[in-house]
């Protein structure tokens, strides 16, 4: 191919038309010559390139391949949860008090609001008579049992029938019945307080006329407090007595109470069970009466507080969350809520620690590989 391209430049005839040539003619014969040159040089090699229709392979990059997530390791701690429930709250005693024996009102040994001790008088209601019928009483009871022996030893000598000594026996049984009644028509003129307490309400004044069953007095126990609620079904085997609770006042104060009574049975209404709180107030706060919330402690389980925004439900509807396993794949684990609040959720069902996916959950499946990355270590 060379020696052809230097003998055409060195033919006579060229070199002849080269002086007749003017310099515009030579540029374009030059330049047609330069394209021919590399046409043939470029067939020449045979390096003829084809086009693909197929795309080049992708070269795996491994990690470069993987959808990163943030993850932060979490550790399952003792946690004590609680049942809430909305309770009522009462005084641990209250009675009312009212006259046993029909009279006037003498006077009052107490006032509202006024504190009592077990046993002490609250008022004094007229005599009337009523210790004059106990001594006359006594006196009948002394004569019987007098003509009572005397007739039984004369039954011993035959001389006295046997229907006799049982006339006097049963005319001595009425007339101790009735000295009995005269002595707790005595004691019913000065009521007494059945229980330490506060007089929280006064029904009668010096002087006003009672009837039998006229109330007098309500008395009040308040340095103790029963607390009553519902429970639901579901959660009624979690409770049983003695189990601690707290009681929240609605002015944020609390009291401490103990669990003294579940029910056997639901309500056929509303299908929840009824429970009671002994709660303490020894500052005999004035709260019987009103609502609280009640903390029921339930026992001690292993849980992860973590925030409500990390739930996420499953294929059957079940909440859980979704987290990084040894191998570097999401799983989903499904939780049992303990309680919920707008700082965190305790929950149980996971493994004893975790590393929990919180940013980028929402891009990846079960069972897909992820790069983790800490949360700590994404912040610095």
């Amino acid at each position: 191919m060379q020696p052809l391209i230097a003998g055409f430049f060195c033919h006579p005839r060229f070199r002849n038309s080269e002086h007749s040539m003017t310099k515009a003619k030579w540029g374009s014969l030059g330049l047609s010559l330069l394209i021919v040159i590399a046409l043939v040089i470029w067939m020449a090699t045979g390096e003829v390139k084809v086009a693909s229709d197929e795309a080049p392979e992708r070269q795996d990059s491994g990690d470069d391949q993987l959808t990163t997530v943030q993850v932060e390791t979490l550790s399952a701690r003792l946690h004590e949860p609680g049942l809430m429930l909305q309770g009522q709250l009462e005084p641990w005693s209250s009675v009312m008090l009212s006259a046993q024996v029909p009279g006037r009102v003498e006077s009052l040994a107490v006032g509202l609001g006024e504190q009592v001790r077990e046993g002490q008088t609250l008022l004094t209601i007229a005599d009337e008579g009523r210790s004059a019928a106990v001594l006359r009483w006594q006196s009948r009871v002394r004569k019987l049992e007098a003509d009572l022996a005397a007739a039984r030893r004369l039954r011993a000598s035959n001389l006295a029938a046997e229907s006799e000594v049982l006339a006097l026996e049963s005319e001595l049984a009425a007339a101790n019945a009735e000295l009995t009644s005269a002595r707790q028509a005595i004691s019913h003129l000065t009521p007494e307080a059945p229980f330490d307490g506060t007089i929280n309400r006064k029904s009668v004044d010096t002087g006003d006329l009672v009837q039998v069953g006229s109330p007098l007095f309500q008395l009040v126990r308040v340095d103790r407090l029963k607390a009553t609620a519902q429970i639901p079904q579901q959660s009624v085997g979690d409770v049983a007595t003695g189990q601690a609770v707290r009681v929240d006042l609605l002015d944020g104060s609390r009291l401490s109470g103990i669990v003294t009574f579940v029910a056997s049975a639901a309500s056929p209404e509303t299908r929840s069970f009824a429970v009671e709180i002994a709660v303490e107030n020894p500052d005999r706060k004035r709260v019987a009466g009103g609502s609280a919330s009640l903390r029921v402690a339930l026992p001690e389980v292993k849980a992860m507080f973590i925030s409500p925004a990390y739930l996420s439900l499953g294929d059957d509807g079940r909440p859980g969350v979704k987290y990084v396993n040894g191998e570097n794949r999401v799983e989903f684990g499904e939780v049992k809520l303990l309680s919920v609040s707008t700082d965190g959720a305790w929950v149980t069902g996971l493994p004893d620690e975790i590393r929990l996916i919180t940013r980028g959950g929402g891009f990846v499946s079960t069972g897909e590989q992820v790069v983790p990355v800490d949360a700590a270590e994404d912040r610095g």
